[in-house]
């Protein structure tokens, strides 16, 4: 994936994550850049990329509520 298209759909999974969690845009980067889900993401083998964004949220929300 270009790396281009890589940072626009990490941006709008910041800002379904936020609007989501009611939290601002830097909590919610901060949050995904923390998480397990964006090791995976940031790894091609994963495959995670080719997922949507809302699987990618999900998988975010799901990995806090069990923390």
């Amino acid at each position: 994936m270009r790396d281009s298209v890589r940072w626009r759909k990490q941006a709008r999974i910041v800002l379904m994550l936020a609007e989501e969690l009611n939290i601002s845009e830097e909590e919610a980067l901060d949050r995904f850049y923390n998480s397990r889900t964006y090791t995976y993401f940031s790894d091609p083998v994963h495959g995670l990329q080719a997922m949507s964004d809302r699987y990618i949220v999900d998988e975010i929300l799901q990995e806090e509520n069990e923390a």
